[in-house]
């Protein structure tokens, strides 16, 4: 990276550092709200484990691999 070409992060710590510590305090709230991973733990979706008969499974496979990877280009 050039010296001319300041990343994100830079230009972010920059604008913080001229912050009073109050708004600081803010952001670094918001930083750590946002980056939390969303969704939902593997041991809780365990109780639909069989929920879709092995009949069915075995058609959605099929289709899929009867049409993976093309492409309508008429679709839109």
């Amino acid at each position: 990276m050039s010296k001319m070409a300041i990343s994100i992060i830079d230009q972010v710590v920059e604008q913080l550092k001229a912050m009073p510590q109050s708004l600081q305090s803010e952001v670094l709230k918001f930083t750590l709200a946002t980056s939390k991973i969303h969704g939902t733990a593997g041991e809780k979706l365990l109780q639909f484990s069989g929920a879709i008969p092995l009949d069915d499974l075995m058609l959605i496979q099929d289709a899929i691999n009867q049409n993976c990877e093309q492409v309508d280009l008429n679709e839109w």
